[in-house]
C-alpha cells in the first residue's frame, strides 16, 4: 500500500510542477488539465505497482513485460508527448508537426520531471535522447530553444 501513496504523491508533485512551469508561460487551462489520465485506473495501478521513487515506473514495466499498458494509455491521451504526434502511413511510422502550445508544455513536463526524478536538467536529457525522439526537426529546434531558455537565464544573472 505503501507504492500507492508514494506514487500518488509523486505525481502529484510532478503535476504541481508543470502547474507552476505552465502558469509561467500563459499556459493556465494545460497547466491544471496535464496529466490527469495518471490517475485513471489504467495507469494509476499500473504504475503505483511498478513504483520505483527514483524513475517512472513506465521502464520498469517495459523491461518486465515488453511494453507498458499504462504508456499506451498515456501517450494515446496527452498532447505534449512526441509519441501523440506520429503516424503509421504507407509502411511506415512518420513525424507530424505538432502545435506550439503543446511544445511549451512538453518543455515544461520535461523541467517538471527533472525536478521530481532528480536525473539532471530537462535540457541535459533531451540532449542524451534527442535521437530517439520521432519529431520533424523544426519541433525538435523549438524543443531545444525552450529548454535553453532557462539555462541562458541563469548564466545572464
Amino acid at each position: 500500500m505503501e507504492k500507492y501513496f508514494k506514487h500518488f504523491w509523486t505525481i502529484t508533485k510532478h503535476k504541481y510542477y508543470v502547474c507552476i512551469e505552465c502558469f509561467k508561460i500563459g499556459l493556465y487551462w494545460q497547466g491544471l488539465v496535464h496529466d490527469l489520465s495518471k490517475y485513471s485506473p489504467i495507469e494509476f495501478f499500473t504504475s503505483a505497482k511498478y513504483f520505483q521513487g527514483d524513475s517512472t515506473p513506465i521502464g520498469k514495466e517495459k523491461a518486465e513485460k515488453g511494453y507498458s499498458i499504462a504508456w499506451l494509455n498515456h501517450k494515446g491521451k496527452n498532447k505534449h508527448h512526441w509519441e501523440y504526434w506520429t503516424d503509421f502511413y504507407d509502411g511506415e511510422i512518420r513525424a507530424v508537426d505538432i502545435p506550439i502550445k503543446y511544445i511549451k508544455e512538453m518543455a515544461c513536463d520535461m523541467k517538471s520531471a527533472s525536478k521530481v526524478y532528480g536525473v539532471g536538467t530537462a535540457l541535459e536529457y533531451f540532449e542524451k535522447h534527442r535521437k530517439n525522439f520521432l519529431m520533424t526537426g523544426q519541433d525538435k529546434e523549438i524543443l531545444f530553444n525552450l529548454l535553453l531558455v532557462k539555462k541562458k537565464k541563469l548564466k545572464n544573472k
